[in-house]
């Protein structure tokens, strides 16, 4: 539907008050008599695309604007016209919105054009929310409160406006969003009253896609002419890019409008109309955000199946309960409950031994507890060093059966269960001698002395100095010291600097004051040693059986450690490319030693002599088994990696325009090579990841760095399919096609990768690039999520899904991640990935692998055993955190 133009766009106002009259152009073909009293009657008509004529007449009145008349049209005309009742604060106000509405009915007319039947403008129409789960929730209620608050002299100041919405994320664009509500109204104040916040809110409410799409509209058309520009493109660009922490995107907003109005106007017109946004927007590509399925039936019938069903019987409820939890942990309990007999066993010996002995008599029950906690701390003391054998561990796991009965991922924190067993026994201990076998013994009679003389001399100690100036008590001290100050800074909030200290205390935290103070272990050994060989009541060889606890595992651990020393000597590499990307991650390609295998998902330890000679850290492989180098990819998070990415960065050289990487050294160049610092690599060992080959199916979910592993396990699977290709089409020799290798299971993968940054992508752009192109029969499915972006519905992001459609459909490029795979926004929705994963794969075991951060393991472990239970697809959940 068109406005007739007339040739004279002008209106005149008579004032019943005088015989004075006035003429005030507009933008609009309104015209009609005037009538004394203040009243004045406008007229508008309207042309459809079938010719004809539409005529609306409004009554104007001193406070209210009515639709008098309607010729022609449809009920869908009478409904737009309706909405010009409205209660104007003046004359001037009155007559610019009734201009505005009445062209954006004639727009809105046009919405007829675009067919909202299809499945992707169903989506659409859900979109363009201002008000979304996490912003306007609380209703006009708590903003009305927030008001009160906020409100100078009974108003609302723009800068307000966000945190009154709830907006608070988004200032600048919750100012934009005020700026076009405003204009609408004609207020040019910076500040509104209650009544008008509750007319904003009300439009930004509103469920009506159109009154949506409209506010939308407002914000981008500045001047209000119905009509926006190529400027104002970028400008709503630049916003949206700010809003949602994308400053890539942000820098291109001139590209990226030239992109919108090349679609939009294909006539060079120089502007586009609501309309035409409106079809960019329902038209656009669908976005497919998750695995696709076509079986409706069995969608609903699963998600009535997981609708949890409550027992109201507390004992069957717990019964339930507990027997899932031994489902899920029984590798865990019969270990530990296999400990804790031990400990129990040896401090019960120990205690009647003691027990039964003349001491008994004159120390009490301080020396039966004294005794049996230095039986069980001796035990710890050798079993802890056996979950840190790393060599030990790796073979294990991966050469033996072991591994379907024994936890091997849950070594370290076995190693900290033991370290809380070896600290109860070192209190119970040195208390139960400090504060009572000694002092009960210096004030011993001469008759309960007398057994004691074989022991402690014929003359008596005479004071408590004499028990702690022997070498059994200067020995017990000084490992009680050193026990308690690896034990301190290897805690969470000291070991990754948690704690708000100041300065000077602030240098004896952090990852290296946890390396070096666990390195005081090699004193605490030898002094335990010596203090289990000078006892006090044992006088016999074969009676002073610490050293027999230890000989052993000490013997298997130095053993490793000369291994590791060794074969690291052995394994410097020769450093092939270096890059750091947004995000502060530095990436490592390094030559491939002689003779060096490792699985994907593995881990190897990385030495730089540049930073420090003695420390070794770990960090997860993203090369594949296959690749003729190894790499690793690695976050500045603490201070020896901050020195690493220091080193670097001096012998690199910034990237051109056609590198990823801020700052790149490619050593396969051969010209002007500088000096790159020394690396030595230590490994490869296991980790929980390695053992997706034992799945046909694998969902693999990544949080920020923690993708590292998996990129690897995604690059061999892609390998696999490679090779896999080229033995179907002959270009490999028979003697590859014949041999003896195990038979690769994995034949689809998932893979989530979720992160904050948009500068994040850059780090494995190559890799998803590489898959999209090779993967042909859809073996991968790769699936980027970015949360800095709002989720798809919300009016924040609504353009950069806009723009995100428009580019890939252009040139096969994401405008978020530069890659081919399509970014989705805000965080994944676990529950759906997993219900569509149990009904894309029916009656198969699927292998859920996750490495990042803590946060997110309860959900997914829950969700995995949820699925299990009450599907006939099965999800075994590994994890591995950092």
């Amino acid at each position: 539907m068109e406005i007739q133009q007339e040739e004279h766009e002008s209106w005149s106002e008579t004032e019943s008050t005088g015989s004075r009259s006035t003429r005030v152009g507009f933008s609009g073909p309104l015209s009609g008599p005037l009538v004394s009293n203040n009243r004045k009657k406008l007229s508008a008509r309207f042309k459809d695309d079938d010719d004809d004529l539409v005529e609306i007449t409004l009554d104007v009145r001193d406070d209210t604007v009515s639709v008098q008349n309607i010729r022609g049209g449809d009920p869908e005309t009478a409904l737009l016209a309706s909405r010009l009742e409205k209660r104007p604060s003046s004359l001037g106000v009155r007559l610019r919105q009734v201009s505005q509405e009445l062209k954006r009915m004639t727009s809105s007319q046009k919405f007829d054009k675009v067919d909202r039947s299809k499945s992707g403008a169903a989506r659409a129409l859900k979109g363009l929310k201002f008000m979304t789960k996490n912003v306007g929730t609380d209703g006009w209620s708590k903003v009305e409160t927030r008001f009160l608050e906020l409100a100078v002299d009974g108003k609302l100041p723009k800068t307000r406006f966000s945190q009154c919405i709830g907006m608070n994320d988004s200032r600048e664009f919750a100012g934009e969003l005020f700026d076009a509500l405003a204009r609408r109204r004609g207020i040019t104040s910076a500040s509104i009253t209650k009544d008008e916040l509750r007319e904003f809110w009300e439009q930004i409410t509103d469920q009506s896609f159109d009154s949506r799409l409209q506010t939308f509209f407002d914000m981008v058309d500045k001047n209000a002419d119905g009509r926006i520009t190529e400027e104002e493109v970028k400008e709503i660009i630049a916003l949206s890019a700010s809003a949602n922490k994308l400053s890539k995107l942000q820098e291109r907003a001139e590209e990226y409008a030239a992109l919108i109005m090349e679609e939009l106007d294909p006539d060079n017109l120089g502007f586009v109309e609501v309309y035409n946004l409106e079809m960019l927007l329902l038209q656009a590509p669908a976005q497919s955000t998750h695995m696709n399925t076509d079986s409706r039936v069995l969608s609903q019938m699963l998600s009535q199946k997981l609708v949890p069903t409550k027992e109201h019987n507390p004992i069957k409820r717990g019964l339930r309960s507990l027997s899932y939890f031994i489902e899920d942990n029984w590798k865990r309990l019969w270990i530990i409950a296999l400990w804790l007999c031990i400990c129990a066993g040896l401090f019960t010996w120990k205690f009647i031994q003691y027990k039964n002995r003349a001491v008994f008599h004159v120390m009490g029950y301080c020396v039966t507890t004294a005794k049996g906690a230095a039986e069980t701390l001796k035990f710890n003391m050798a079993l802890i060093l056996l979950p840190v054998c790393r060599n030990t561990i790796t073979w294990l796991r991966s050469r033996t059966k072991l591994g379907m009965a024994v936890p091997f991922d849950d070594n370290i924190n076995f190693h900290k269960v033991i370290a809380f067993g070896v600290a109860i026994g070192v209190g119970l201990h040195a208390i139960s001698h400090l504060t009572c076998d000694f002092p009960r013994l210096l004030h011993a009679t001469d008759a309960e002395y007398e057994p004691m003389k074989p022991f402690f001399g014929q003359q008596r100690p005479n004071n408590y100095w004499w028990f702690v100036k022997g070498t059994e008590g200067w020995t017990g001290i000084v490992i009680v010291v050193l026990m308690a100050i690896a034990y301190t800074l290897a805690q969470p909030w000291f070991r990754r600097s948690r704690l708000n200290l100041p300065k000077p205390l602030k240098k004896l935290t952090g990852f290296n004051a946890f390396w070096y103070s666990h390195h005081l272990f090699v004193i605490v050994y030898a002094l335990l040693i010596v203090h289990g060989y000078f006892l006090y009541l044992s006088k016999h060889w074969y009676k002073k059986t610490t050293w027999m606890y230890l000989a052993i595992p000490m013997l298997i651990y130095a053993c490793e450690r000369l291994l590791r020393a060794f074969r690291s000597g052995y394994k410097s590499v020769k450093i092939l490319k270096v890059a750091v990307y947004p995000g502060n991650v530095l990436a490592l390609h390094m030559s491939k030693p002689q003779g060096f295998k490792y699985y994907s998902g593995q881990y190897i330890f990385v030495n730089c002599s540049d930073v420090s000679p003695f420390q070794w850290h770990p960090f997860s492989i993203t090369s594949a088994p296959g690749d003729d180098y190894v790499s690793v990819h690695i976050r500045t998070l603490g201070d020896w990696t901050s020195q690493l990415k220091a080193v670097f960065a001096k012998a690199c050289q910034p990237a051109s325009g056609d590198q990823s990487g801020l700052l790149r050294a490619d050593m396969l160049q051969g010209n002007n090579i500088p000096r790159m610092p020394k690396l030595l690599i230590d490994g490869a060992y296991g980790a929980p990841a390695q053992d997706y080959k034992n799945y046909e199916v694998i969902l693999l979910v990544g949080l920020g760095i923690g993708a590292t592993p998996l990129i690897s396990i995604l690059k061999d699977v892609l390998n696999n399919i490679k090779q896999q290709k080229d033995i179907e089409e002959g270009m490999v020799e028979s003697g590859v096609k014949n041999n003896k290798r195990k038979p690769f299971a994995t034949n689809r993968a998932y893979f989530y990768w979720v992160t904050r940054e948009q500068g994040s992508f850059e780090w494995f752009r190559g890799v998803m690039d590489e898959v999209a192109e090779n993967d042909k029969d859809g073996v991968i499915e790769l699936h980027n999520y970015c949360t800095s972006v709002y989720e798809e519905g919300d009016a924040r992001s609504a353009l950069i899904t806009m723009l995100q459609s428009l580019q890939h459909a252009k040139s096969g490029v994401d405008i978020v991640s530069g890659t081919r795979v399509k970014t989705h926004f805000a965080r994944p929705n676990w529950r759906k990935v997993f219900k569509q994963a149990a009904l894309k794969h029916p009656n198969k075991t699927v292998g859920v692998f996750y490495c990042g951060a803590h946060a997110l393991v309860g959900e997914l472990k829950r969700l995995s055993l949820d699925f299990s239970r009450k599907t006939n697809t099965k999800f075994d959940f590994h994890k591995e955190n950092f």
